[in-house]
C-alpha cells in the first residue's frame, strides 16, 4: 500500500511520517520503504539518523538514469532509457520493483534509519542552485511509485513537500491513501482546502490526521473545519520532544492515545483497495502531458506511444 503524508510546512508532516513508519516497521521492517520527497530532506533525522551522516546517503535524483534503465526492462515501448520521462509508465517488458524484494536499485539507494528502509531524493546542490527544480529530483520517486505494485502488508510512504508544491508533478495521484497533516489553525485548514480543491478532481483518497491538538476545543475545532475528513488526531508528545532533542524512545513508549492514532492511520490504509484503472489512466493522462508540453521536443520523438493500452500493474496483468 502506498501513502503520503502532506500539509502546511511546519505541520508536522515529517515528524508524524517517522512516526507511522517507525511503527509500521515494527510489524516487518523489511516490507516497509520510507521515501523523502521532501526539499528540506529532513526524514532521515526524524527516523533518528544523526544529521551528519544522514547528508550522505546515496540520493535517488543523482541516479535518475540507472532507475530509468533498470526500470524499462525489454519494454518494447522504449527505444532507450534516455528517451523515458518521469512519467513513463510501466508496459509489458517493464521491470517492476516491490517494497520488500532485493534488486539492484534498493541494494545501491536504500539505507536505513532508525530501522525504517529509507530512500531520500537529496537536498539541492550547489550546481542546482538557480537553474534546477526541485521537481527534477522528485521525479526518480514518481518513476518509482509508477512501477511499484502494491499490497496487503507492504508499505511505501512517502514524505511529500510542503503545501499545494505536492501538485507540480502527477506524483500526487500515486497513492492509495493521502493523510494531510492539519493543525487546529485557520492557516492549516486553508491549505486543506486547497488540497481538496485540486485533489478531489482526480479521485485522491484523503484523511485529515489532526495534529498538535491539546484540548477539546482543538478536537471541536478540526471537525467544524474538515468535517468527516478528520480521521483521528495527535497531542502533544513528551515522545516526540524527546526525538527533537536527539533521544530516540523505542516507538512502544509512545503516549497511548498517540499511538491509537497510528493504529487508525495503519487500518485506515489497510482498508484501501488498490484502483488499479484509475491509477494506469492517470498516469498515462500525466505522461502525455509532459510528453506533449515538452518531451516530444526534446526526444525527437512521440512519447505517448510508450503508454500501452489497457496495461494495469493489477496482479492479474502485471509484468514481471
Amino acid at each position: 500500500m502506498k501513502a503520503a503524508f502532506v500539509g502546511k510546512g511546519g505541520s508536522g508532516k515529517t515528524t508524524l511520517s517517522a512516526l507511522f513508519c517507525r511503527y509500521l516497521a515494527t510489524r516487518d521492517a523489511d516490507r516497509v520503504l520510507a521515501f523523502d520527497a521532501d526539499i528540506n530532506q529532513h526524514l532521515a533525522v526524524a527516523l533518528g539518523a544523526d544529521p551528519g551522516e544522514s547528508e550522505r546517503r546515496p540520493a535517488l535524483g543523482d541516479h535518475l538514469e540507472e532507475i530509468k534503465e533498470y526500470l524499462r526492462g525489454d519494454n518494447p515501448r522504449i527505444a532507450s532509457a534516455a528517451a523515458m520521462l518521469k512519467t513513463t509508465p510501466p508496459g509489458p517488458g517493464s521491470r517492476l520493483v516491490r517494497v520488500g524484494e532485493a534488486n539492484p536499485l534498493w541494494d545501491r539507494l536504500v539505507t536505513t534509519a532508525g530501522g525504517v528502509r529509507l530512500a531520500v531524493t537529496g537536498p539541492f546542490a550547489a550546481d542546482d542552485l538557480g537553474v534546477a527544480c526541485y521537481h527534477s529530483k522528485v521525479g526518480a520517486v514518481e518513476l518509482l511509485l509508477n512501477h511499484m505494485p502494491g499490497g496487503p502488508g507492504e508499505y511505501a510512504v512517502v514524505d511529500m513537500t510542503a503545501g499545494a508544491d505536492s501538485f507540480a508533478s502527477g506524483l500526487f495521484t500515486r497513492f492509495d491513501l493521502t493523510f494531510l497533516v492539519c493543525e487546529p489553525t485557520v492557516r492549516s485548514v486553508a491549505v486543506y482546502r486547497q488540497y481538496i480543491d485540486y485533489a478531489l478532481d482526480y479521485g485522491v483518497r484523503l484523511a485529515v490526521v489532526g495534529n498538535k491538538v491539546e484540548d477539546a476545543e482543538d478536537v471541536a475545532f478540526l471537525r467544524e473545519q474538515v468535517g468527516a475528513d478528520l480521521l483521528c488526531w495527535f497531542g502533544r508528545s513528551a515522545f516526540v520532544r524527546a526525538a527533537e532533542r536527539g533521544r530516540f524512545l523505542p516507538i512502544d513508549e509512545l503516549e497511548p492515545a498517540n499511538a491509537r492514532a497510528l493504529a487508525e492511520l495503519r487500518t485506515a490504509l489497510d482498508g484501501c483497495e488498490p484502483d488499479w484503472a484509475r491509477y494506469a489512466e492517470q498516469a498515462a493522462e500525466f505522461h502525455t502531458r509532459n510528453a506533449l508540453a515538452w518531451g516530444n521536443a526534446r526526444a525527437g520523438a512521440d512519447l505517448t506511444t510508450q503508454i500501452e493500452p489497457g496495461y494495469t500493474m493489477a496482479p492479474a496483468t502485471a509484468a514481471r
